[in-house]
């Protein structure tokens, strides 16, 4: 069922729409090296060779996780042979192309420069972090969209009634609830929903006339399947800082929907847990300092329980960080100090600061002059310094007028004008 034509193609208006720069390029056999960008199953090595046959051009497809550098060589000779033969122009298509290092990526800039190939990489990775910038340079980038449950279903709807390429008469009909759960259940990836649709066509029952497909059908075809959820990808990085703005945005709803998105999709839950954890410090911090103890709490809970009990910790954990005051003055704190300890390196540490534990260390002033704070009033000696010369009277952590940290700052002022004192 893989399109032949821009018309056949399913998805990506925003792209391929009627006088959109890309459509007009390929309708006039403008050829111009390219890298897809998208999810699986979104139809990038399908344009690729719609692109080809559009042009007229000579189609060569690798995989850079099944080629190396003899693959490519061999491809880039017959692109020789192609374009000195018969003066012919190669579309050479790399599929995964951030499987290849920066020396493979780089034996093609040579090619591209010459016109000896037009190249088009295909990627679910983000190019910016994957592709070096020379390749990236020489190509454009073009951004396809997972596929919508329309597309999804229009891309069923022509499997069943393509007598050509389809399944040509072996299914009648497809019930309308059985479509939509087909379609949510492919997650914006065509690949999948023809594969599920294969799969149930399969399970019709053989020894009735009966040719429609139903919802049971299609909900025994889906019962295990999960929503994407690459761990290594792009996708787990999105939905990962969609969960932590959304705490961070004070938007309980939105962190939960998350949240169960990333449960979902199979990620461990203890790799949840150590981030919401991070995220008690960053951005609640002392303005509720319950916060990383009710994080910590949860994760303890989720190794007692396992799933699917032990998630229910960490969702609690989650709305209470998603409702209390704000705060990323220990984060904002912690980063201007470590900031200073860097660029300013090994100061000298004050001498009444100084340990001593031996007759030697007291003699040359080690601890001399130190005002041990319980004996003053309120505990504090007023006036004491303890930075660096260099750094005396440094402020990294500046309390917010939220939650505990108003009392904070409150008490902190009130030392300060002790100091000037």
């Amino acid at each position: 069922m893989r399109p032949r034509t821009l018309d056949e193609f399913v998805g990506q208006t925003h792209l391929l729409s009627k006088d959109k720069p890309l459509r007009v390029a390929i309708e006039h056999g403008k050829l111009h090296s390219m890298i897809f960008w998208g999810p699986p199953g979104t139809g990038k090595t399908t344009l690729a060779r719609i692109i080809s046959n559009t042009s007229d051009a000579q189609f060569i497809p690798i995989s850079a996780v099944l080629s190396g550098v003899k693959e490519i060589r061999q491809s880039i000779d017959q692109a020789k042979a192609y374009r000195q033969g018969q003066d012919s122009r190669t579309v050479l298509f790399v599929d995964e192309v951030h499987r290849f290092n920066k020396a493979q990526q780089d034996a093609f800039l040579p090619h591209i420069e010459d016109g000896t190939i037009y190249f088009i990489g295909a990627t679910t990775e983000n190019p910016s972090f994957e592709l070096n910038n020379a390749l990236l340079s020489r190509a454009r980038t073009y951004v396809l969209k997972r596929l919508t449950h329309e597309d999804i279903q229009q891309c069923i709807e022509q499997a069943i009634q393509d007598k050509e390429q389809g399944l040509n008469g072996q299914v009648d009909a497809i019930e309308r609830e059985a479509k939509e759960m087909l379609a949510v259940s492919a997650d914006g990836d065509a690949r999948r929903a023809l594969n599920f649709l294969e799969i149930a066509v399969d399970l019709l029952d053989e020894n009735t006339n009966k040719k429609t497909i139903t919802k049971d059908i299609i909900q025994e075809v889906t019962s295990q399947s999960l929503r994407r959820f690459d761990k290594q990808g792009e996708y787990f990085y999105d939905q990962i800082s969609a969960l932590h703005k959304s705490v961070r945005g004070s938007d309980p709803d939105a962190a939960l929907y998350w949240f169960c998105r990333i449960i979902d999709g199979g990620c461990d839950p203890h790799y949840i847990a150590r981030r919401v954890v991070r995220m008690a410090s960053e951005d609640i911090g002392n303005a509720d300092p319950r916060g990383l103890q009710i994080t910590v709490d949860a994760w303890n809970t989720y190794d007692r329980l396992g799933s699917p009990e032990g998630e229910l910790a960490i969702a609690h954990a989650i709305v209470y960080l998603s409702c209390v005051p704000k705060s990323n003055a220990v984060y904002t704190a912690y980063k201007a100090a470590m900031s200073d300890a860097k660029e300013y390196g090994t100061l000298e540490v004050p001498m009444h600061l100084r340990n001593a534990p031996t007759k030697l260390m007291k003699e040359i002033g080690y601890g001399e002059g130190y005002r041990y704070a319980h004996d003053e009033e309120d505990a504090y000696a007023a006036g004491e310094v303890y930075l660096p010369e260099e750094l005396k009277g440094q402020q990294y952590y500046f309390p917010e007028d939220r939650g505990l940290e108003v009392k904070i700052k409150q008490h902190l002022e009130t030392l300060r004008q002790k100091n000037k004192q």
